[in-house]
């Protein structure tokens, strides 16, 4: 090998060691930082736009605490900067960031303060949406406490009605079929457990209200069998109700299993089967193609995850924009109706009363103590 050789293998040898050096340190000034989600491009060198430039820097290398205080240092010095919107939401952001539970719920407080103070500006439905997530991302298994649920339920609707038409809107629809499969499953859970325990007016009333709230759940055609079976065990005056969980589930849930038996339960019933809504048929098949299924491992490791399952919920479709209410289980009016002769009411009156009333003309019984078995009354302690 000539020298000339040897000099280009020694050059191309250091050319490729200085280029792994200068990679090395591009990841090491770019380790742990991530671009802020609504930053300023400005390159104004005032003073309240330097501090929130030095703001936005901090965040971005998790220096949250120092963020805050710079950015309420904005705040209080400079009232009147065009700054301030921004950084109220920068503040909002540096506690979402720190993803503490402390730190969520101050996030969640800032956002709302944010919304409250500035709706009209974009970033108002993005703090909707960041309000929905951060109850969305603690969801737990449907057996366990459903509060994050409720609430991710509550503030995605919240976001779809105040903000109809916001960039986010398919997003925040998928959120919300998520957390409302997870309501539905537990409301299901409790709903076969009264069915199982022989509670049939109690678990046809659960079932009831989670096919007629929540008909994008992945089981509401399982729900709507055995709440048909449960309604037959009550007895022949609920066999309207019987067959109109029947027919649902041919109308509705056209890919179901239980399609055939409802069939043939109908024609036993004889009443006709309803035809297939082409629609629901559409929509029913889209949602049951695109389930996924977990695996043998998937199922296994599952057992020992706090999240729930979201892989079944529905992909397409409107999700309930209303909140689950509780209802009355069926046969309970007619019953206390039989029993007392006056059919049950929610009604309040108000009446005014004229004349004397018994608070005048009757005597108040507390001046009159009852009398011990000695025949003397009791005296006041």
């Amino acid at each position: 090998m000539s020298n000339s050789d040897r000099l280009a293998m020694k050059f191309d040898t250091g050319y490729l060691r200085l280029a792994a050096c200068c990679v090395l340190l591009l990841a090491a000034f770019g380790c742990g930082r991530s671009p802020y989600d609504n930053p300023i491009a400005n390159n104004s060198q005032q003073p309240d736009k330097i501090l929130f430039d030095k703001s936005i820097e901090n965040i971005e290398r998790h220096r949250y605490e120092l963020a805050r205080i710079t950015l309420q240092t904005l705040l209080n010095t400079y009232p009147d900067s065009e700054y301030i919107a921004k950084a109220k939401l920068a503040i909002a952001d540096s506690w979402y960031r720190e993803g503490t539970s402390t730190g969520l719920a101050q996030a969640e407080a800032e956002y709302k303060d944010f919304i409250t103070f500035f709706p009209n500006m974009e970033e108002a439905a993005e703090s909707q949406l960041k309000i929905c997530e951060i109850h969305y991302n603690q969801l737990k298994k449907p057996d366990r406490d459903n509060v994050h649920a409720v609430r991710a339920d509550q503030e995605c609707r919240q976001l779809l009605l105040r903000y109809p038409n916001t960039v986010f809107r398919d997003e925040t629809e998928q959120l919300l079929r998520n957390a409302q499969e997870v309501i539905a499953e537990g409301e299901y859970r409790v709903g076969m457990f009264y069915v199982k325990k022989g509670s049939y007016r109690a678990g046809a009333n659960r079932l009831q209200s989670v096919t007629d709230h929540y008909p994008l759940y992945s089981k509401a055609d399982e729900a709507l069998w055995t709440l048909g079976e449960n309604y037959g065990k009550l007895g022949d005056n609920f066999e309207d109700q019987q067959a109109t969980a029947y027919r649902r589930i041919v109308s509705d849930y056209p890919m179901s299993p239980w399609v055939d038996e409802a069939k043939e339960r109908l024609t036993a019933m004889e009443v006709d089967p309803p035809a297939t809504d082409p629609q629901r048929f559409e929509l029913h098949k889209y949602n049951v193609e695109n389930r996924v299924e977990p695996g043998r491992m998937g199922k296994f490791w599952g057992l020992f995850r706090g999240k729930p399952n979201l892989g079944i919920a529905a992909k397409m479709g409107d999700p309930a924009m209303t909140t689950l209410m509780p209802s009355t289980p069926p046969g309970i009016q007619a019953a206390a109706a039989a029993a007392t002769g006056v059919t049950p009411t929610a009604d309040v009156t108000v009446e005014t009363i004229s004349g004397p009333s018994a608070l005048d003309t009757e005597p108040d019984a507390r001046r009159n103590p009852p009398e011990s078995e000695s025949g003397q009354q009791d005296e006041p302690e």
